[in-house]
């Protein structure tokens, strides 16, 4: 059995920054190994969203050994936390998450191994919670050492897949008095295009009907598994008359427990995302027409609870644009030989040939940027100016949620490519608290885009965190 594990090494040039600039850079690649090891520590833990106890931990931990004040169990999340260093001035935000997706446990080797049930880091929070804490970490040190005003904060962000975290603590006011908010994700390539996100809303829908001998007494029985199945076929048949941008998908997550019961409870678990946040309010309602149509239909009653609920993506062009040249000034990295085999094995499973373009330079700037998820990152965006970047953390080619990035985010190719976003976000960071000027602008022009009257209402309403929603 192969497994890798490779030397983490930098060999970036600094030439063209300011030697204040350059030292902070040249601290990143010190540390570089005793970042890889919390990433990988965190990989380990593959907890779920608003589960992830040790990782949060962890990540406040090693933010409050750097001298951050921490506020734990914000916006009545327990996993939730901020970390701030207050030296007046502005305040810059740097978001960062730490949860798994379900049943996606693999090791670091390059082919699929067999599935226990346990959770992945399919999407490489592993890696966004820990380069953001180093990114804070570096800033704060820079504004000490140069004796700059300057407020860093860490905002510790659980339950991004579906659990909606982000809202919640937006909701609770805790980006009000942000100046600008930064913030990266995994990716199969170094990027830092305004690509947009859907708008998403997320909803269980439960199905109450009566069990019987489903061969004795069927008569008797109201099956809520029929209406679950009617309400999927329905919303099925809406996909002939939807927005061709909109998406829906959904899954079964009960039907019942023997063939020979009429099932008495049903539940399935639905998305429905568009570009825009009226239109997905839109879509959602018809979903929920179709559940109640359902359970009309098949004799049942319905209920549904509300899961998650995000915004769309605000982009500002002139604080992205700083994003992506700052992420072209550091650049990509170099795969080494290890690494390029662990590559060429991962795309061979996948049919593709490798391509590095990306992965050891950047993208270019991509205005026509296509959508293709959904980020509570949105709601942020709408409460402050808010810019990011992904970068090539998995082996190009590679899609999010699968097998092989959890395989690529425990190797090397994982923990360099989550430098390059802690170096980018740094660079950002440190010409922001440099030049407030560029503040002022990113606020202009966010309130050109948002709207002077804009009121912020959260998709998901006024219901709790669900914290049980992986349950």
């Amino acid at each position: 059995m192969k497994k890798y594990i490779f030397l983490a090494g930098f060999l970036f040039s600094y030439a063209g920054f300011s030697q204040s600039h350059q030292n902070v850079l040249k601290n990143l690649d010190t540390h570089a190994a005793h970042y890889a090891d919390i990433a990988l520590t965190i990989w380990d833990y593959a907890e779920m969203g608003y589960q992830e106890e040790k990782s949060s931990l962890l990540l406040q931990k090693t933010l409050e050994e750097q001298g951050f004040t921490i506020e734990k169990g914000v916006a009545g999340i327990p996993t939730a936390f901020v970390a701030e260093y207050n030296n007046g001035g502005p305040v810059v935000a740097i978001l960062g998450e730490y949860d798994a997706l379900p049943g996606l446990s693999q090791k670091a080797v390059s082919y699929k191994v067999s599935n226990d049930g346990r959770a992945g880091h399919a999407c490489g929070h592993h890696l966004f919670g820990t380069a953001s804490a180093a990114a804070a970490i570096s800033l704060k040190e820079y504004l000490e050492k140069n004796k700059i005003k300057g407020t860093v904060r860490f905002y510790g962000c659980p339950a991004e897949e579906g659990g909606s975290g982000k809202v919640y603590m937006t909701r609770a006011g805790l980006f009000d008095d942000v100046d600008v908010a930064l913030h990266w994700h995994a990716g199969d390539t170094n990027a830092a295009d305004p690509r947009p996100a859907l708008a998403n809303k997320s909803a269980k829908f439960r199905f109450y009907g009566r069990s019987a001998h489903a061969a004795g007494a069927p008569q008797e029985g109201r099956s809520a598994l029929d209406a679950a199945e009617a309400m999927n076929y329905m919303t099925n048949l809406m996909r002939e008359h939807m927005d061709m941008s909109a998406r829906i998908h959904y899954v079964i997550t009960r039907g019942g427990e023997a063939p020979n019961v009429v099932p008495d409870f049903a539940e399935v678990y639905y998305y429905s995302r568009h570009p825009k946040r009226d239109e997905v309010i839109k879509l959602f309602d018809r979903i929920v027409n179709a559940a109640e149509g359902a359970a009309l239909g098949t004799g049942t009653t319905m209920d549904y609870e509300m899961i998650g609920g995000t915004h769309d993506l605000l982009h500002l062009d002139g604080l992205q644009r700083r994003v992506h040249n700052n992420l072209v000034t550091i650049g990509g990295f170099t795969y080494n030989e290890e690494e390029r085999a662990f590559a060429n094995e991962i795309v061979a499973t996948m049919n593709k040939p490798l391509d590095l373009r990306y992965a050891e330079g950047v993208s270019p700037y991509n205005v026509n940027a296509v959508a293709g998820g959904s980020t509570d990152v949105g709601d942020v965006s709408y409460a402050v100016p808010t810019a990011g970047l992904r970068t090539a953390t998995w082996v190009p080619g590679t899609p999010a949620h699968s097998w092989q990035a959890v395989a690529s985010g425990g190797t090397s190719i994982g923990t360099k490519g989550m430098m390059v976003a802690a170096k980018a976000l740094t660079l950002t960071g440190m010409q922001l608290f440099d030049d407030p000027k560029i503040i002022d602008a990113a606020k202009k022009e966010f309130i050109q885009k948002r709207g002077k009257d804009f009121k912020y209402i959260p998709l998901l309403g006024d219901r709790d965190p669900a914290l049980d929603y992986r349950n």
